[in-house]
């Protein structure tokens, strides 16, 4: 099945949930941190608590990368546990050169076996088209961050338009296999006529609801006409909602609770 079906199977025509696993060991509960694979046994039960309210996972592979070979490890295995009926999404935000980002694009999505991974436009659009290639695996390009200093560039006037506007266009010219989508936070919510309107029917991930403060309610307006499928994503106010032995069931309740609202 090729990307985009998979994308539209998992969010059923709704914005659909998907969730962060960005695990930092000091934040996990107590009895967790003295597991030999902690940052597994912590996904694991997220995982089995809330796989059937969610459309995909997303592991940020820096969380992973920063605990060496055996975090590494453990982001392998956490992947291996995500079934089938959800997506996987590697935040990695690759970019680099052509030959480069075909390893890339080899080491995620054969190595890690992702469905889509998040990269960077900065380097134009050869940096790009490695990670869109196969039409089973999708690639969600940075285009508006939730970050203060995203503003420094992304809003850059550049021949008359903002950069992003930009990126959005060159993404849509790459879309030849309809596997590519745009990163576009809901921490900015009076861009979002203008970047819904250009990309028409791109697919979107969205960060930025949750402990970033996007306002939900402006997020559902801005796609209530949108037809492409967007995934919503939350990481820290899901996977942190209790320090206790129940924080799976915490997770789930706190999963539950924005997936309703966006479905509503």
């Amino acid at each position: 099945m090729d990307f985009r079906r998979k994308l539209q199977a998992v969010t059923g025509g709704k914005p659909g949930l998907c969730i962060g696993l960005d695990p930092v060991l000091e934040r996990l509960p107590e009895h967790i941190r003295e597991e030999a694979t902690p940052f597994l046994v912590f996904n694991r039960e997220i995982i089995e608590h809330t796989h059937d309210i969610t459309s995909a996972y997303k592991p940020n592979i820096a969380f992973y990368e920063a605990a060496g070979v055996e975090g590494w490890s453990q982001l392998e295995r956490t992947i291996r546990e995500i079934p089938g009926e959800c997506l996987v999404i590697v935040d990695a935000k690759r970019g680099d050169i052509g030959s480069t980002a075909v390893a890339y694009a080899s080491a995620l999505f054969d190595g890690l076996n992702s469905d889509a991974v998040t990269v960077s436009p900065y380097l134009g659009g050869d940096s790009i088209e490695p990670f869109l290639q196969r039409a089973d695996k999708g690639a969600y390009i940075l285009t508006l961050t939730t970050n203060p200093g995203g503003s420094d560039l992304q809003e850059l006037v550049c021949d008359g338009e903002k950069l992003y506007r930009h990126v959005i266009k060159m993404v849509s010219r790459l879309n030849r296999l309809g596997n590519a989508g745009l990163v576009v936070g809901a921490t900015k919510p009076d861009l979002w006529g203008d970047i819904l309107e250009l990309a028409e029917d791109l697919p979107l991930l969205i960060p930025g609801i949750g402990a970033q403060g996007g306002n939900i309610e402006a997020l559902k307006t801005a796609l209530r006409d949108y037809n492409a499928p967007a995934l919503v994503n939350a990481s820290r106010s899901i996977i942190y909602a209790s320090q206790g032995k129940d924080f799976g069931r915490a997770a789930r309740e706190a999963a539950l609770r924005l997936r309703d609202q966006l479905q509503t």
